[in-house]
């Protein structure tokens, strides 16, 4: 179990420095859905599944759609 917690824990920094390097638009709103995810997994991993359902919900569902939106009426 611990092997996966590190996992997850690498692939979370990974995606947080791509996010925050990464110069194009949409493969940053796609880093940063999939670090929600990871971070819903982390959060059941914890015993807490109504965080993560709402962490799935909000911040993999709800923002990324409307990070999408934003990004096809800004370009």
């Amino acid at each position: 179990m611990i092997v996966f917690e590190s996992i997850l824990l690498t692939f979370m920094i990974i995606c947080a420095i791509s996010v925050s390097t990464t110069k194009h638009l949409l493969s940053s709103v796609i880093i940063f859905m999939s670090y929600s995810l990871i971070a819903s997994v982390i959060w059941l991993l914890l015993r807490s599944p109504d965080l993560a359902i709402t962490e799935a919900a909000v911040g993999a569902g709800v923002t990324s759609t409307l990070m999408f939106l934003t990004l096809k009426n800004v370009n």
